[in-house]
């Protein structure tokens, strides 16, 4: 299964959701789980897995089976130097046992060209980075989700589902 989360905030709570589905071409989701956070730590500049790693751990304490691959909202790794982004941390965290995809709305300074990709009729990139699978079949795997837009429909729902408090 794969699994897309991603985490929203409101005040010093937060609601984390994850959605699960069998294939990169999947229009549905199998299994939805959401789980809220009634104590976040603070927005911190340039360390911001502080924040959200804690929730991502925690949707993931309340999902039973085998996950193949994550998709976070966020980077893995940041600029060309690949310094330790959210997912790099989450792939710290589960023990280098699950690959993580970094499917990141706006840009990061140094962010190479190689990791932008363009969906639908958008002109506007994604930004893809990952570990635990090789970049480019990481962007082939995005770029094949479903949907018509940039933003690809699975991803946008689990954005929905996650602003449900």
């Amino acid at each position: 299964m794969i699994l897309a989360v991603d985490v929203s905030y409101q005040d010093n709570s937060a609601l984390v959701a994850g959605i699960l589905f069998k294939t990169w071409q999947s229009s549905s989701f199998d299994t939805v789980h959401t789980k809220k956070i009634d104590f976040v730590a603070e927005y911190e500049p340039g360390s911001f897995y502080k924040r959200e790693l804690p929730c991502i751990l925690a949707i993931l304490n309340v999902i039973d089976g085998e996950i193949d691959t994550i998709i976070i909202d966020g980077y893995v790794t940041l600029g060309v130097e690949k310094e330790y982004g959210l997912g790099m941390h989450l792939w710290d965290a589960l023990g280098h046992r699950i690959p993580i995809i970094g499917v990141a709305k706006n840009y990061f300074k140094g962010t190479p060209h190689s990791c932008e990709i363009l969906r639908g009729e958008s002109s506007k990139p994604l930004f893809i980075t990952s570990v635990g699978i090789d970049l480019e079949e990481a962007k082939m795997n995005i770029l094949n989700m479903h949907g018509k837009h940039r933003i690809p429909d699975l991803l946008k729902i689990v954005d929905q589902k996650s602003k449900e408090i």
